[in-house]
């Protein structure tokens, strides 16, 4: 860290490291003794007046995201020329110190330390201290805090003299403490912000001020605010601030704890996107399940003019309703220079989607042929060589681009800003309806897995084409440990023999709802004649974009596929096995490369991953520093939100009522069936009402044995309510506490279109 910010520029004081090579058996080599004096020399000649130096520790584990060790290894300060060596002998030697190896235990470290020896000129400061750029108890954003003492900051880190106690608020750094470091407080805040931008996170920042300068000694990550530790991928991104996470849109598309293959996959490609049109990552990791950062979304709003309030409401579509119980905690955006960022973005993200709209055409065409030649070249692959060259050239840059594409060639902002528009003008019952038909002539994907078993069955289509056109459709795809439905041969049978039990003609279906749409149109004509044509071109646009963004999203999975098929034929060639889904995807170019350190860690993260199968349904919003497994131990957790402040579970006033999103209207009455999982689908009887977290699009094909449909998890954009829309299938969605309040045999009145569902009574009471 001393290196990379002295050569960023920092006021790094001049130094030199001496590295464990020069020590052997504990003592410093004669030769390197010789290249010390030299050093010392120069830095003398340099640098006359300054004839002190300070003798550091720099340990492999020290300073980490894991464990600080601050104080544990010894410092030597004001130490002279003839001094030298005995002082570099004594921090060098501090690594087998007792307290060194209890500290280690203590934090599960190993207890032998290579270690590294720093040697810089001593600063003479007046003026010393600590600045942690977050809180780092609550993980708050809100200020900057630190501590300061007069002379060495030795004094601070040892306790000898009481520290004086001052903030940073942001966004501009307006100082809070003592008088006598006002004067240096604005330098240091514009350090403390290119520090934690430039180092990704929190930073716990060493400076002192001496001659009227200020000087930065060490940065390091906040330890208790770590979130991912690597190599044995216990990763708990809630951890990094006081931030209001969700998991509805994100959820849908990724249900299951993510390996870390697929979870690495992702933030490469979210980080890809960061830098061409992102201020912030979207995806967030809590215990392998995916959640978005909504409070980051929602700090950027108050720059252009749009109160919290609005803000809420302009999500809510795409997120789902934020509970009221639960305050947001805003990021302090700087304005101008978040303005000037977002603009320089902006300009990126306006060329990136003009790309998109000029190759989706090229996509849509050439996927399936590229997935077919790149599998067949994978399965042909008998060395590491020919795999990295796939992984490098081929493989890697056809996600990236297809990405980007996807992301870029459609926009759903039409539907979000048109929906909101309707509702409005004709109620959210007719608004849905209205928006009902986004099949049009064209078709839509996520119905595709649906209207192939009814063809199927009617013999317009054969088994082995269905398995070509949707076998990579499933509610898994994103997951590349878990098989595609076309590598299980039982797969289309059972989904066959479902169809059939469901005795449901979808083709009769679609054409209720298609009638009960143009009823709805008939009905906006006769209230808003001067609309009229209106409605119809913005619907044709609506199609248009719907069917594009499911039709680029499904060769997006159909790559997911081709890199599931890279990593068996990877734990093929190295003989891991299954265990290849344990890597990181920027670890695969190593291991090709015949770097195997890695290995050493998969076991750690395979049990890792698997503690976080244990845990069951996670909050649908998360606020501040989430602990799932002390959660989880709470009888009366809820799960429409976690608040430390008011976690317990609050039922709406009137107990007989579940409230969510109006996702597909209609009014029925009949039992319910609550599923965990879509492991337990054969369990689901026609005419039940299905009660599950989430839907994707692998459970189109349940949806017509359902009588109504109940989520936790979704909001009115979310898959369940947009094919239960264009099925007629009544659903409320984004209920939040649904799993958790219904039992199997409860039996409720479902209203898609108020958005309510009412209990009627239960089998045990």
């Amino acid at each position: 860290m001393l290196a990379r910010m002295f050569q960023g520029g920092y006021p790094v004081p001049e130094g030199f490291v001496i590295f464990p090579s020069a020590f052997i058996e504990e003592k410093l080599q004669d030769r390197a003794w010789d290249e010390i004096q030299a050093y010392l020399c120069d830095l003398e000649k340099n640098f006359k007046g300054m004839e002190n130096f300070a003798v550091r520790s720099s340990a492999l584990s020290e300073d980490s995201a894991l464990a600080s060790f601050a104080g544990e290894f010894e410092t030597v300060l004001n130490v002279q020329v003839e001094k030298m060596r005995e002082a570099i002998a004594t921090v060098h030697g501090s690594s087998q110190s007792e307290r060194v190896k209890v500290y280690s235990s203590a934090h599960g470290i190993e207890q032998t330390h290579e270690i590294a020896v720093v040697v810089q000129l001593m600063v003479q400061s007046e003026i010393a201290g600590v600045l942690f750029t977050a809180n780092p108890i609550t993980g708050s954003h809100i200020s900057m805090s630190g501590n300061f003492v007069y002379g060495l900051g030795e004094q601070l880190v040892s306790g000898e003299a009481n520290a004086y106690l001052f903030r940073l608020i942001r966004p501009k750094g307006k100082y809070e403490g003592p008088r006598e470091f006002k004067k240096h407080a604005s330098e240091l805040f514009r350090y403390a912000l290119k520090l934690e931008k430039e180092y990704d996170g929190p930073q716990d920042i060493e400076w002192a001020v001496a001659k009227g300068k200020v000087s930065i000694l060490q940065s390091r990550p906040i330890t208790s605010l770590r979130t991912i530790n690597y190599d044995t991928y216990e990763i708990n991104e809630s951890r990094d601030g006081d931030f209001l996470w969700t998991n509805n849109n994100v959820g849908e598309a990724l249900p299951d704890v993510m390996t870390p293959i697929t979870w690495s996959l992702i933030r490469e490609l979210d980080l890809e996107c960061q830098k061409l049109t992102g201020y912030y990552l979207w995806s967030g990791n809590i215990c392998g399940r995916v959640y978005s950062n909504v409070s980051m979304l929602l700090s950027l709003m108050p720059q252009f003019g749009i109160n919290l309030k609005w803000g809420k409401k302009l999500i809510g579509d795409v997120f789902g309703n934020i509970p009221d119980q639960v305050e947001v905690p805003l990021y302090p955006f700087a304005k101008i220079p978040l303005l000037k960022e977002l603009i320089q973005r902006g300009k990126k993200s306006a060329r990136r989607i003009k790309e998109a709209q000029q190759t989706k055409d090229h996509y849509l065409m050439h996927t399936q042929q590229w997935c077919n030649e790149v599998i067949k070249q994978i399965s042909e692959s008998n060395s590491r060589t020919q795999l990295l060259e796939l992984w490098l050239n081929e493989i890697r840059p056809y996600v990236s681009k297809l990405w980007n594409v996807w992301l870029g060639g459609a926009s759903g902002t039409v539907l979000v800003t048109l929906r909101k528009r309707l509702i409005k003008l004709v109620g959210e019952e007719d608004a849905n309806l209205l928006l009902s038909n986004f099949r049009g002539d064209q078709g839509l994907e996520s119905l595709g897995p649906l209207i192939g078993l009814m063809k199927i069955t009617k013999g317009e289509l054969s088994p082995e084409e269905y398995l070509a056109q949707y076998g990579h459709r499933s509610p898994h795809e994103f997951e590349m440990s878990i098989p595609y439905p076309m590598e299980d041969q039982d797969y289309l049978d059972k989904q066959l023999a479902e169809y059939k039990k469901a005795g449901v003609d979808v083709e009769e279906l679609l054409q209720k709802q298609h009638e009960q749409y143009t009823l709805a149109t008939k009905r906006f004509g006769q209230r808003y004649p001067a609309k009229q044509k209106w409605l119809e071109q913005n619907l044709a646009k609506l199609r248009q974009t719907a069917q594009l963004r499911e039709a680029l999203r499904s060769e997006f999975v159909k790559t997911f596929r081709v890199m599931r098929m890279f990593m068996l034929r990877l734990g093929e060639l190295t003989e891991i096995g299954q265990d290849v889904f344990f890597l990181y995807s920027f670890e695969v170019p190593d291991l090709l490369k015949g770097i195997d350190e890695m290995l050493n860690h998969l076991a750690a993260r395979k049990q890792n991953y698997e503690r976080y199968q244990t845990l069951p349904t996670m909050p649908q919003f998360v606020r501040g520093r989430f602990d799932p497994f002390e959660w989880a131990k709470d009888v009366d957790r809820r799960l429409d939100f976690y608040d430390p402040q008011a976690h317990s579970l609050v039922l709406e006033d009137d107990k007989t009522v579940i409230k969510g999103f109006a996702g597909a209207a209609g009014i029925i009455e009949g039992k319910v069936r609550v599923l965990t999982s879509f492991a337990e689908t054969k369990s689901f009887l026609p005419g039940e009402i299905l009660v599950t977290s989430t839907t994707n699009v692998g459970w189109t094909p349940l949806f017509i044995k359902a009588a109504a449909i109940i989520t936790d998890i979704g909001a009115p954009l979310s898959h369940a309510a947009i094919v239960a829309r264009e099925l007629g299938i009544p659903a409320v969605v984004g209920c939040g506490t649904a799993t958790a309040r219904l039992k199997t045999g409860d039996r409720v009145i479902v209203d898609g279109g108020q958005g309510i569902v009412r209990i009627v009574n239960s089998p045990v009471g």
